[in-house]
């Protein structure tokens, strides 16, 4: 019984450095890398030539973004199945002594792996900047929240990209699938949260959800600046904010978020007066626990039906 699971544990670990080496090796993914730390830069650097001279609540409240979730899962994703059947190397891999779940499996743990340190190394990297750039950063401790957060938002949109691609075989379709996906819920959740009044079911389809402001009691004044209160009360509902959202659920789970209606008129007309009129509130904590819960589900159905599609392959050498 020892020998069979060290055999499978063995099995398993090769199949997860063979798919860590093929990721880290592709040129996509130095790319998307460079990309990442160029937008980690820009978050640093810009509110800081805005006039925001102290911030110590920068890094609890950074996000790698929505863009970037979208485009890790795709340079680790869309390549991971389909991109080995376009070029064969799926044969000789299915040809060794492992199940195609534990080849599944295997490959979604080294994403995993994958994901984890590279949102670490860019978490350490906004850290550091915040600390130089924006003085001592309250509630650190909070930080692997928001980079669990981050990853789960992530893992969502690498659920998309490996159903298309098991679904194609085709890799290309797969990225371009999820890209599509991404834009049209982007700005379609946009349009109708502007829109409508009532934004409720956008927070349980994946992106950015409905929009929102935090209402934080004044003995709780976290900021120094207007900056700083805006960027916390500022609050989205959906997937893409989940690390976020823990942050703040996490310091102040007493607090609410209100949304508002505004008309189409007055937003059009200058001159018009009338307040955005309160639709409804909702608890932060309730907000962030269920984007967390909701993309777990579409993360475990995305999962099991591209197996189930896997599994059911037909490959002849």
């Amino acid at each position: 019984m020892s020998e069979t699971k060290v055999s499978w544990m063995k099995r398993f670990w090769a199949v997860v450095r063979y798919e860590m080496l093929w990721n880290i090796r592709k040129k996509m993914f130095i790319g998307a890398l460079i990309f990442a730390f160029i937008f980690a830069t820009l978050n640093i650097a810009l509110p800081a030539a805005l006039g925001v001279s102290e911030n110590p609540y920068f890094t609890v409240t950074f996000s790698v973004g929505s863009f970037v979730f979208v485009l890790f899962a795709i340079v680790t994703g869309a390549y991971c199945i389909s991109g080995e059947y376009e070029k064969g190397t799926i044969i000789p891999l299915l040809t060794k002594p492992v199940s195609r779940t534990m080849v599944f499996l295997g490959k979604l743990f080294a994403i995993f792996i994958v994901i984890l340190a590279t949102y670490g190394v860019i978490y350490t990297y906004t850290i550091i900047g915040g600390l130089l750039v924006y003085g001592p950063q309250n509630s650190l401790h909070l930080v692997p929240l928001a980079l669990l957060g981050d990853i789960l938002s992530t893992f969502i949109w690498v659920g998309v990209v490996i159903v298309a691609g098991t679904i194609s075989k085709n890799s290309l379709l797969a990225i371009l699938t999820t890209l599509g996906l991404f834009v049209a819920l982007l700005f379609g959740t946009s349009i109708v949260g502007q829109l409508s009044d009532n934004p409720g079911p956008l927070n349980y389809i994946p992106g950015s959800g409905a929009s929102g402001t935090m209402n934080v009691m004044t003995g709780q004044n976290i900021t120094i600046s207007t900056v700083t209160i805006n960027t916390f009360a500022a609050t989205t509902t959906g997937t893409d904010s989940i690390g976020v959202n823990l942050i703040k659920a996490t310091l102040y789970p007493d607090a609410n978020v209100n949304f508002y209606y505004t008309d189409i008129q007055n937003l059009i007309n200058p001159n018009s007066t009338e307040p955005p009129r309160l639709l409804y509130s909702e608890s932060i904590t309730l907000i962030a626990v269920r984007s967390a819960v909701f993309a777990l589900l579409y993360t475990e159905i995305l999962f099991v039906a591209a197996l189930f599609v896997f599994k059911r392959w037909e490959i002849s050498e």
